[in-house]
């Protein structure tokens, strides 16, 4: 029997698992690290708590399942897209990395738009600037630690970062690379005139696969550190949203997900690259070579609700919240949340956003708290897949993934809004593990391509939460408030961004 090894290297923590080619777990393990805000709206994290988790999630699984590390045919990397790794030539970080959800690059964003040019910069990635996006914060690097980017020899993603750790090589793949706003998106290659523009050096860059290709094997170092077999494979992998959409079967054209992690994201497969002019949502390249996405992300999901659990002292378990919300009428009796608190990005780019709670009063209970921060997460997916439909991109069935799948409550939620059945993956639980071990399965040969990989994995389906009519009509009148909310205080978010 031949064992995949997936790795997903995300924001909270590093989940490795190992996995048959039917999908099922032998043993898993999540280790988790902290995440530090030097200012408001920053985040970073130190790239060697990644490879630390890293370590002891393989020990951990090779000790617990007493699987042999010869039986492990592969390895595929998942991990937290967007943040920036520096490191020098003889590769040591220069500095922690900036992560996905950091909102510091405003003034770095309207430059790049200088530079290339607002529309033909949407030509060449598929996205407008973005602060969350790794280009804006190269260039940040570039005005404030002069010093530190003199010093770079590699820029590299945080999976990629651990890529090199495992087998000395300098690579990514094509749906990572194209978070980085570097990434001619139609093309799946590096920009020349982006890079050109931004003068940065090509060099820098690692070398580009497909999320199937073999990029590297484990080395003798490694081996020695880890219990792995040295030379076992290290294929591309892919960035989590699309790894999970392998594990959710998500891989043809029209197949969509949503899934609530610390963000959330709506992730729809397409046969060509898709562009939003507006900027509302992401165009990105697909884990299955040949095909390219849709995605939104809202950058304060499951962020918000563990924020509100710790910042209110929670003793309850997230299930018990679930159960405290579901006791609470829709609308939360007139309270709304918006879930800002890192900025955003779909479908308000807007570094500037912060979080709200419009209509506290007397009334509500830590309770309703909850239940408004599980509406506003839902009410923003909602306003996203809008515009999925807007472009033409419809969904009949979304599956649902993440963290937030475990409540049930959410799950109704959703399905409420997005008037459409909405169901877990009996792969959901490991999700972006599982698909980069997938994935790892079609590089070496276990499968013959992704999609059947993914085949392989979601055969069988869960049964569907159904919308509710009344349900969805009571959500109404709200979701309209709630949309009305964001152009209203966009003002006053730059205002408060400028004291």
């Amino acid at each position: 029997m031949q064992l995949l090894l997936g790795i997903d290297i995300g924001t909270s923590g590093t989940k490795t698992a190992l996995f048959d080619e039917r999908g099922e777990c032998f043993a898993s393990h999540t280790a988790d690290y902290p995440m530090s805000q030097p200012r408001n709206g920053w985040a970073e994290q130190n790239s060697e708590d990644w490879w630390n988790a890293t370590l002891a999630g393989i020990r951990t699984l090779l000790y617990r399942s007493g699987a042999s590390a010869n039986a492990i045919a592969g390895i595929g990397l998942s991990g937290q897209m967007h943040g920036l790794v520096l490191l020098d030539k003889s590769g040591a970080v220069l500095r922690p990395a900036i992560l996905w959800c950091d909102q510091r690059t405003g003034a770095e964003c309207a430059e790049i738009n200088r530079l290339v040019g607002e529309k033909r910069i949407i030509e060449i990635t598929a996205n407008p600037p973005m602060t969350g996006f790794t280009a804006s914060k190269i260039l940040w690097v570039q005005h404030n630690e002069p010093q530190i980017y003199a010093k770079a020899a590699h820029i590299l993603l945080p999976k990629d970062y651990i890529r090199y750790k495992l087998t000395g090589e300098f690579a990514t793949e094509v749906s990572d690379a194209s978070g980085t706003q570097l990434l001619d998106v139609p093309s799946r290659a590096w920009s020349a005139e982006v890079l050109q523009k931004l003068n940065i050096d090509a060099a820098l860059l690692p070398r580009i696969y497909e999320s199937p290709e073999i990029t590297g094997k484990i080395s003798r170092e490694t081996s020695d550190l880890t219990g792995l077999r040295a030379g076992t494979p290290v294929v591309g992998g892919a960035a989590d949203n699309a790894a999970a959409a392998v594990a959710a079967g998500a891989v043809r054209q029209g197949a969509a997900f949503t899934t609530i992690g610390s963000s959330a994201v709506i992730y729809a497969v397409s046969d060509a690259p898709g562009v939003d002019v507006l900027g509302r949502i992401h165009g990105l390249c697909a884990s299955v070579p040949g095909k390219w996405t849709l995605m939104s992300c809202t950058q304060g999901a499951g962020l918000s609700l563990k924020w509100l659990r710790e910042t209110l002292n929670f003793t309850e378990s997230y299930a018990e919240m679930d159960e405290l919300a579901r006791k609470i009428p829709i609308g939360s009796e007139k309270l709304l949340f918006l879930p800002y608190l890192m900025g955003e990005r779909s479908p308000h780019p807007d570094e500037n956003a912060r979080g709200v709670f419009l209509g506290l009063s007397a009334i509500h209970t830590r309770a309703h708290m909850v239940r408004a921060v599980l509406e506003g997460v839902a009410f923003s997916q909602r306003e996203c897949l809008d515009v999925f439909r807007e472009l033409g991109t419809d969904v009949s069935n979304m599956a649902f993934t993440g963290g937030g799948a475990q409540s049930t409550l959410w799950r109704e939620i959703l399905a409420d809004l997005y008037v459409c059945n909405v169901f877990t993956p009996p792969s959901a639980a490991h999700g972006a593990a599982l698909g980069a071990a997938l994935i790892a399965g079609a590089g070496v040969g276990v499968f013959s391509s992704v999609p059947e990989a993914s085949d392989a994995v979601t055969q069988t389906k869960t049964a569907p939460t159904h919308p509710d009519k009344g349900r969805a009509g009571a959500y109404e009148p709200y979701f309209e408030l709630y949309k009305s909310l964001y152009g209203a205080l966009k003002p006053s978010f730059a205002e408060l961004a400028r004291l």
